[in-house]
């Protein structure tokens, strides 16, 4: 084998690595992550209705924490850590109206404000969070809009400013949009919260994200809630 030919091997396999590690990133909202999964839960046969939970690294972590907690109730996992808004939307369809759920419980809105994927004002948190709503209403199936918890400061993005006044900003919106579409409102903020407006430490493992105590609480706000309404 030539030096000519080892050199073209070498740039065909860094093509290669190029071209998969752009089609990774390519997949911006993560479609890939649970495609399987839902194919395998549309085709299982059921009685039962499920509830589909779309969130973020809190979501996600909430099945791995209480796993008898989703299954006993039939509740299914569509939690991707690190997640925003713009990303859930996009996945929307795919990963919680597909399924064919009941009820979609949606928690998204933290990582926008600690600007993971961008600056991301209130608005734009509010309006990418009230299409889901629009999409899943247009589908008949119920919504329930549950509140950003409780957050001082980002350990991972320290420079974002005001981080209660903005969590407050949007808690509030969801609420009054909830109000006036007649949606479930889920408010885990207020069992959570601590007197600076952060996560009380017993709840949170960095002030971000939930103890196993904090999801047992998460967990009681959700059937007291719920319970009577499906």
């Amino acid at each position: 084998m030539t030096l000519e030919n080892d050199i073209r091997i070498t740039q065909i396999d860094k093509t290669k690595q190029v071209a998969t590690q752009a089609a990774a990133e390519l997949d911006w909202p993560d479609l890939e992550r649970y495609r399987a999964e839902n194919e395998n839960l549309k085709a299982s046969v059921t009685d039962k209705k499920r509830t589909v939970f779309m969130g973020d690294s809190i979501t996600e972590g909430w099945s791995l924490n209480d796993p008898e907690f989703f299954s006993r109730n039939n509740f299914v996992n569509r939690g991707i850590g690190g997640q925003t808004s713009p990303q859930m939307l996009i996945r929307f369809k795919q990963d919680a109206i597909h399924l064919n759920p009941e009820l979609i419980i949606i928690n998204a809105g933290t990582n926008d404000i600690a600007a993971n994927t961008g600056p991301a004002s209130p608005e734009m948190i509010i309006d990418n969070i009230c299409s889901m709503v629009e999409i899943g209403l247009k589908n008949d199936i119920r919504i329930a809009l549950s509140t950003i918890l409780p957050v001082y400061k980002y350990p991972w993005n320290e420079k974002v400013t005001s981080v209660p006044d903005r969590i407050l900003e949007v808690n509030t919106a969801l609420k009054k949009y909830s109000e006036k579409h007649s949606l479930i409102f889920i408010d885990y903020f207020k069992s959570m919260v601590d007197e600076e407006r952060g996560l009380k430490s017993a709840y949170g493992v960095d002030g971000v994200h939930p103890t196993k105590q904090g999801y047992e609480v998460m967990s009681n706000v959700v059937k007291n809630t719920i319970s009577g309404i499906l």
